[in-house]
């Protein structure tokens, strides 16, 4: 792929990227060395004050920071606003928490003191995905910086500019030289980078692919690695829930982004008692969206990000066909306007067993589901080699501390929609990955954990 702005709402290239060659990745990987070996050394106000910086910048310039992701990646602009003020609240989160979650944990041993210490690593290669470009970066940078590393970036090639504007916002806030750094390459170069002795972690945001191949590098260089990978989260309605609430709320859960979340909700699974009522509601609100012009503020859903997204989606959406499902509405790319428009898909009577039913579906189409009874939600909501998130509906607490006990994710929402959070981890289990991001789980995960004992 070609590091290029290409607007997604109407396939036009924009602006053309040169990769930076090995002379160029060489100096940067010179400058991150040189600035960490003073960067970690500077205080945690110090830091602090840099990370409140950030935080100001984001929300003074959030205007023009969203027109470029949606310029670039085709969210609308609505969202994107949303998502640059996210950014701003996890920078003010860790400037404020950062000192609190690695202070010295003191033990009582046969020592005269002993105590856990929590210090920087180094550089951290961050290899981050399209859908979410300033966001997915911040809830990385946020913590790693605030923990005295260094950070490195290789952004998705469709969104350069995003990657460019993220590493001016870090040098405008007073960060060191150094610091935070843009490397606009291809992914067959992350491999070599890792083989540099100075990139002491990495952490990847993608596809199962990306990141079997970045944490394959890493293992042979014996290196720590945060992976934070694909999703087919269900969602699951049973016959206690408030219906209305659960319909409004898998709507906006199965199109945020356009679709393109890996915590988007993508199976429903409705008990059968109310299943006929949900599907219909669920065609209401669907029909009611609006597709279009991702800067409009009335446009509900926008293009997705590029052309082989298009394609990949519309060829599941056949499988599925092919393989047994029925297409309620949508099923087809919008072939009336330039861009990368899908709409609205539901499509029901699939067999869960079949292979398309496990794959994730990037993009605006949910898979519904009839389940007789809590035990058979469960089973399917499990029946998935993904453990991101899960959301499910009940007012029934014995059902809700069930659901919250054997649903095998990451994450376990009841009554409410799966989302990230600063104050909370975020990650998954399964083919979704490991590690952590967010709450003091994220900071502490490119942290060397030293334990001190002194007689």
């Amino acid at each position: 792929m070609p590091i290029a702005t290409i607007n997604p709402a109407t396939g036009e290239l924009l602006k053309n990227f040169e990769p930076h060659n090995d002379t160029e990745i060489a100096a940067k990987l010179d400058l991150a060395q040189q600035a960490f070996e003073k960067y970690r050394m500077t205080s945690f106000p110090e830091r602090s004050r840099w990370m409140e910086k950030a935080a100001d910048i984001l929300e003074q310039e959030k205007a023009d920071f969203a027109k470029l992701m949606t310029l670039e990646m085709g969210k609308t602009y609505k969202s994107a606003i949303a998502e640059v003020e996210k950014c701003a609240w996890v920078c003010r989160y860790y400037a404020e928490h950062a000192a609190q979650f690695l202070a010295d944990v003191y033990v009582e041993t046969d020592a005269t003191k002993s105590f856990v210490k929590y210090q920087p690593l180094g550089i951290v290669l961050a290899v981050m995905p399209w859908n979410f470009p300033f966001w997915q970066v911040f809830r990385f940078a946020a913590p790693a910086l605030m923990a005295g590393n260094v950070g490195l970036l290789k952004h998705a090639s469709n969104v350069p500019q995003c990657a460019l504007a993220i590493e001016d916002i870090i040098q405008r806030a007073g960060f060191p030289e150094g610091v935070f750094q843009t490397l606009l390459i291809p992914g067959a170069k992350v491999a070599d980078l890792i083989s540099d002795e100075r990139i002491k972690a990495a952490t990847l945001t993608g596809s199962e692919p990306a990141g079997m191949s970045l944490a394959t590098a890493c293992g042979k260089q014996i290196k720590k690695t945060v992976l934070e990978l694909g999703g087919s989260d269900p969602f699951i309605v049973l016959e206690s829930a408030d219906l209305e609430a659960a319909v409004a709320v898998a709507t906006t859960a199965r199109m945020l982004n356009n679709g393109q979340s890996c915590i988007a909700a993508k199976r429903f699974i409705i008990q059968e008692a109310i299943a006929d009522k949900f599907e219909k509601l669920l065609l209401e609100k669907y029909h009611a969206l609006k597709i279009g012009d991702p800067m409009q503020p009335e446009t509900d859903i926008g293009p997705l990000a590029t052309s082989d997204i298009l394609q990949d989606l519309d060829q599941q959406v056949q499988t599925s066909v092919n393989s047994g499902g029925k297409v309620l509405t949508g099923g087809k790319p919008l072939g009336d306007r330039p861009g990368n428009f899908y709409p609205p898909t539901i499509i029901t009577d699939l067999s869960p067993d079949s292979a398309i039913a496990k794959e994730e579906f990037f993009g605006p189409v949910a898979l519904l589901f009839r389940v007789p009874n809590i035990d058979e939600a469960i089973k399917l909501a499990n029946a998935t080699p993904f453990g991101l998130g899960a959301s499910a509906w009940t007012t029934n607490s014995q059902q809700q501390q069930r659901l919250v006990n054997e649903i095998e994710a990451g994450a376990v929402f009841i009554n409410g929609m799966v989302k990230s959070d600063p104050r909370l981890p975020f990650g998954g289990i399964k083919r979704s990955g490991y590690g952590r991001e967010l709450g003091i789980q994220g900071i502490h995960e490119f942290v060397n954990v030293k334990t001190v004992w002194v007689k």
